[in-house]
């Protein structure tokens, strides 16, 4: 694809949408309620979430961008639902401390990545493919980490 103003201030777009949904979920911060749960052995440190997330809404803005520089509806649907899904979570598990519920969006989270993995990868979107990943791999620890939550508490 190639490079141009119009192009540049798209992409401007998505680091927007994805830094926004990043800005909700740092909304809803863990709180007491949090601290004093029974947390995974294997959690990460606490300074460990902000630097993550802010480069896998990075990436996640340029999937967004590249796929809606396609005309593929499907792709561009898949973006939006796991965007609307990392959204929900902050608020369901951290502000209304409901970890079943937030275990359940984040199933349902990856599910939808995984699909939009498979789909970018069958529409020759590489990129895309290999950005998803690492949000793929996160994803997974946090999922590991809900569950824990749940079942220890």
């Amino acid at each position: 694809m190639k490079l141009t103003s119009k192009n540049l201030l798209s992409l401007c777009l998505f680091l927007c949408i994805c830094y926004g949904v990043a800005y909700i979920g740092a909304i809803y911060e863990p709180g007491e309620w949090y601290k004093n749960l029974n947390k995974a052995p294997w959690s990460p440190p606490n300074i460990a979430f902000p630097i993550v997330w802010s480069i896998l809404y990075f990436f996640i803005a340029v999937t967004g961008w590249l796929i809606f520089n396609t005309k593929l509806v499907r792709l561009q649907a898949l973006w939006s639902f796991q965007l609307v899904l990392n959204a929900m979570w902050s608020w369901i598990f951290f502000g209304e401390h409901w970890v079943l519920l937030g275990l359940i969006d984040l199933l349902m989270l990856v599910t939808a990545v995984i699909a939009l993995i498979i789909s970018c990868w069958q529409n020759q979107l590489k990129l895309a493919t290999f950005l998803m990943i690492p949000y793929l791999l996160w994803l997974a620890i946090a999922t590991s980490l809900n569950s824990y939550v749940l079942i220890a508490n």
